[in-house]
């Protein structure tokens, strides 16, 4: 029916290339309790067993058909592989992390074993897996925190966000210090077999500004995307209509924005010069909704020229299945009868 496998479409609509149909992407996580009941593998083992990191996260492709496939469910994986005290979440929970560890950012010290540590090892291995059974055929997704996010885990949101007024130049020293840990773990997912990596940065909406994300960000964001071996997508979540500019030239090669953003403007902003995926809704349409509600959600993306579609964010846990499956469903219906 299709001519492409789902690598190269994924592959193709990221860099706005024709594809045989729009795709059905995961940039962060679409684990669900009820894939976890089928597949047999649960959190919060998943995020340290390799094995069912993959199973799990295979689940994406194999009960859902969508085009990708993510391992990295959370985003607490580098603050753990930094020895923060967690709460690993239960089958229905995600991980949080519990401390923040540095005042300071000339308390950090990368420990040169992180690559190894067992929450970093546990995705790169995760991936070494699905590459070992997929080969070429599904388009493998890592995932990093940028070092917005790291500073948040690390010395504390609140602390760190007071800082962009109070005290900027130690900002900008936490996310010097930090982003050498976002290149690294990104180039070690590559290596590992990921095709493209999401570099997930909560410089959100409704926290922060478009002129914060310029001044602090920006720059950042395209030293990062000059050191790291491939193509990135960049998740921030909230209304970010107003740093849509300066993430089109930060290096990124796709944004996945949420439903806060309306997805004409967007591709209006955007005018070509990276590509887009998201915004299917995750309280209303996908956790709360019926397959009809995600339908119409999906129509409204495809009609906008969204170049892949996907739930906004990582997905409630306790989100049907059938809803996940109606994004693809929806997508094949549209790009049949367009």
């Amino acid at each position: 029916m299709y001519s492409m496998k789902p690598k190269e479409r994924v592959l193709k609509a990221l860099n706005r290339e024709p594809v045989d149909r729009i795709p059905v992407g995961n940039p962060t996580s679409v684990a669900t309790v009820e894939s976890m009941e089928q597949c047999g593998a649960f959190f919060p083992d998943a995020h340290l067993d390799p094995e069912k990191m993959a199973t799990l996260s295979a689940t994406g492709f194999e009960l859902l058909g969508f085009d990708t496939i993510a391992p990295y469910f959370s985003v607490q994986q580098e603050a753990a592989a930094f020895g923060a005290k967690m709460r690993w979440g239960e089958v229905d929970s995600m991980p949080d992390v519990l401390e923040n560890l540095y005042e300071d950012p000339s308390q950090i010290v990368i420990p040169s074993d992180f690559l190894e540590r067992p929450p970093i090892h546990t995705v790169i291995e995760s991936l070494r897996i699905l590459k070992k059974y997929y080969g070429d055929n599904l388009c493998l997704v890592g995932k990093v925190m940028g070092p917005w996010t790291l500073s948040y885990h690390l010395h504390g949101v609140q602390s760190f966000l007071i800082n962009t007024i109070l005290d900027p130049e130690k900002v900008r020293g936490f996310l010097q210090k930090l982003k050498a840990v976002t290149i690294m773990f990104a180039n070690a997912q590559f290596e590992a077999g990921a095709d493209v990596v999401t570099l997930a940065d909560h410089a959100t909406g409704d926290l922060v500004s478009g002129d914060c994300y310029k001044d602090f960000l920006l720059p950042v964001h395209q030293e990062i995307n000059k050191l790291i071996n491939g193509p990135t997508i960049l998740h921030i979540c909230g209304n970010t209509t107003d740093r849509l500019d300066h993430i089109a030239k930060a290096g990124f090669k796709c944004f996945h924005f949420d439903s806060k953003v309306n997805p004409t403007e967007a591709k209006k902003i955007i005018d070509g010069r990276i590509s887009l995926t998201g915004s299917i809704n995750n309280p209303t349409v996908l956790y709360k909704g019926t397959p009809e509600d995600v339908r119409r959600e999906v129509y409204k993306n495809c009609e906008a020229g969204i170049e892949m579609i996907s739930p906004e964010c990582a997905i409630p846990l306790r989100t049907p299945n059938e809803n996940l499956r109606a994004i693809v469903k929806a997508v094949e219906e549209y790009c049949k009868d367009n």
